[in-house]
């Protein structure tokens, strides 16, 4: 049975970050596949100012185009309304013709409030969770009480966030090397977070 990881997230842009965290947790828990859901309409960030999905969208495909073991779902765009984990992980489940067993990728921080999330028990049953510790986040802080199962990955120390690479961009410093070349390129060309 394959192992799909599902790794959803605003990418408002996608950083270098997301791609070793994705990279990390395909290679530590022997994942098939990992897919990147950007977000449509984030319920914890519902009334913030986010990027048009259609750009956020592209600029993701633009990130993992080079890796094979990533690819894209656009379910939570697709989708009218706010986005919720149980709902990404019921249609990334329908385009797949085969059994498959799925993880949900998230950071050990985001699953320290996991019980405030919609539908958590039906969520809970759904997938198993690869939660990334980042630096300074010890594990001993999240309730795994209950009934979740979770594999905990130590991340290699990438502190980068996209909030930092809008400011920067705002403020007309330099992103390269922070985000993929073609990402940097588009938000160039697009006039994007100026």
């Amino acid at each position: 049975m394959q192992r799909i990881g599902i790794f959803g997230g605003t990418f408002d842009p996608p950083h270098l970050g997301h791609l070793v965290a994705a990279s990390e947790a395909a290679a530590r828990c022997a994942l098939d596949e990992v897919v990147f859901v950007p977000a449509g309409d984030p319920w914890q960030k519902h009334g913030r100012d986010i990027t048009d999905a259609a750009a956020r969208l592209t600029m993701t495909r633009l990130a993992i185009a080079a890796d094979l073991r990533f690819r894209i779902s656009t379910c939570d765009i697709d989708r009218e309304g706010p986005t919720y984990a149980i709902d990404t992980v019921a249609d990334v489940r329908t385009e797949y013709d085969r059994p498959i067993e799925l993880y949900f990728i998230m950071g050990a921080d985001s699953l320290a409030n996991l019980q405030t999330w919609h539908r958590v028990e039906e969520l809970c049953k759904a997938v198993r969770f690869i939660a990334l510790n980042r630096q300074g986040h010890s594990r001993r802080e999240v309730d795994t009480s209950f009934g979740i199962e979770v594999e905990f990955i130590d991340m290699p120390a990438v502190d980068l966030s996209s909030t930092e690479c809008r400011e920067r961009v705002r403020e007309g410093e330099p992103i390269r090397y922070l985000v993929s070349d073609s990402v940097d390129s588009y938000i160039s060309e697009h006039g994007l977070y100026h």
